[in-house]
């Protein structure tokens, strides 16, 4: 009986088949003696090394993504919950409504100035070094206002406490900033991790005030700020306690000029002041006409339509694509406007704010997109926390005309604010096209 040549005795064994597991058993086959394996090879090893070919399964499957995402979800609910806690347990306590939107409102002044100073300190010493010991200050001025509310103290002492909660850091910028080190270089991955972080925004500021409001409601007027605080801090230190994934810190030896003098920065800003009015409009005149809740199904088609947007290939040209969103925006917020103008009921009302919140995620994740390219890398976590900040003066000037409106036009007239607040986003951004084309593009 012939001997194949891969059995031949003379030759020397092959260094795959010296381990006994992987030594080979002979068999007959065709009147020759051969060799084959104990087991055949299969794709078994490689289906479960195969990417998943869900693109936020790939994103979380980056070491450390789940760990620090963890702590930043926990750290930014309370987000959703402090400002509305606050106008419960103010309101509560001192029967006064002007005096807790006041109150709120001097925060949110204040957050807007020492923000950007915040994130600057963390691009230079490091998110751990900074983030830590700023939430930390920032849940004292909230335990003071707590304190002063409960002991009657005086009504200045409440601007004090909340004012010191400005220090609160940008968790959402520092998260994305997390996203652009660990991903720089593939601009589909960091679409994909900016709408995953929009999605938990829209997420937390959806139930963040739910919760407040059963906390407050359930238990005691200060139980809202109480939670919130621990759940910041807590969030907080999970997050800066994985340090693998953080971002290296970029010490200044030199004067950088800021984000501010970067070419088509000023017209990303404008951008992002006018969509925070499309924003704080819509609140003020929907919880006029309708009650609170129903906001949640805007926040709700954002989160989905973010989601869904991240797992689309996006198009090359990222200016291109906001003009698109904010035009998408503009006709989509009419729908609220003619349902209102037109005394629909509740129900269609309510359908027209499912869909005028699609356009919101897709809009958001460009503009950042946008704003992570115009941004030197060293500079990242301030530059998005100026357009955060531009976005809370946004809301709060497009709060105060659409209570203006409601007060002195009506409600159904009031959704005229968001559409024209969206248009104007749209004209700045074509206005600004050109000189955002000739910002020096950074790694994406």
């Amino acid at each position: 009986m012939p001997i194949s040549p891969a059995a031949r005795p003379d030759r020397a064994p092959s260094p795959l088949l010296t381990s006994p597991a992987s030594a080979p058993l002979l068999t007959v086959s065709g009147g020759e003696l051969v060799a084959a394996p104990r087991s055949a090879p299969t794709g078994s090893g490689r289906r479960r090394s195969r990417p998943s070919s869900n693109p936020y399964l790939r994103l979380l499957a980056t070491p450390g993504a789940r760990a620090f995402t963890a702590g930043n979800l926990i750290a930014r609910l309370p987000m959703g919950m402090l400002s509305v806690s606050a106008v419960i347990m103010i309101s509560g306590s001192r029967g006064s409504y002007a005096l807790a939107g006041a109150v709120t409102a001097t925060g949110l002044a204040a957050t807007a100035v020492v923000a950007p100073f915040t994130a600057r300190l963390v691009d230079r010493f490091g998110q751990a070094r900074v983030a830590v010991p700023a939430t930390a200050l920032a849940v004292l001025g909230s335990l003071a206002l707590v304190l002063c509310v409960h002991h009657d103290a005086p009504a200045w002492t409440l601007f004090a406490a909340y004012a010191a909660t400005a220090t609160t850091p940008n968790t959402g910028g520092m998260s994305r900033a997390r996203w652009a080190y660990l991903h720089r270089g593939d601009p589909a991955a960091l679409h994909t991790a900016n709408s995953f972080e929009q999605a938990a925004d829209e997420l937390c500021f959806m139930l963040g005030p739910v919760l407040a409001a059963t906390l407050c409601g359930a238990l005691f007027p200060e139980a809202g700020t109480l939670v919130g605080a621990v759940l910041l801090m807590t969030g907080v230190l999970t997050f800066a306690a994985q340090r693998a994934t953080e971002p290296p810190a970029t010490p200044r030896t030199r004067a950088v000029a800021s984000p501010l003098r970067t070419p088509g920065m000023p017209a990303l800003l404008a951008v992002f002041l006018a969509t925070g009015a499309v924003f704080g409009s819509l609140e003020v005149v929907s919880i006029a006409h309708a009650g609170g809740a129903i906001l949640a199904l805007q926040a709700a088609g954002s989160c989905a339509a973010g989601l869904l947007y991240g797992s689309l290939r996006p198009a090359r040209n990222v200016h291109l694509r906001l003009l698109l969103c904010l035009a998408a925006m503009t006709a989509l917020m009419s729908l609220p406007l003619l349902a209102a103008t037109g005394s629909a009921v509740l129900p269609v009302l309510a359908l027209c704010l499912l869909l005028a919140g699609a356009a919101t995620a897709p809009t958001m994740v460009t503009g950042m997109t946008l704003v992570q390219r115009a941004t030197r890398p060293e500079q990242l976590n301030e530059g998005m926390t100026l357009s955060v900040t531009a976005l809370l003066g946004g809301v709060a000037a497009g709060a105060a005309v659409g209570g203006w409106l409601v007060e002195h036009a009506g409600t159904a007239p009031g959704y005229a604010a968001p559409v024209s607040a969206a248009a104007l986003a749209l004209v700045i951004a074509a206005a600004g096209h050109r000189s955002a084309n000739h910002a020096p593009a950074q790694a994406c």
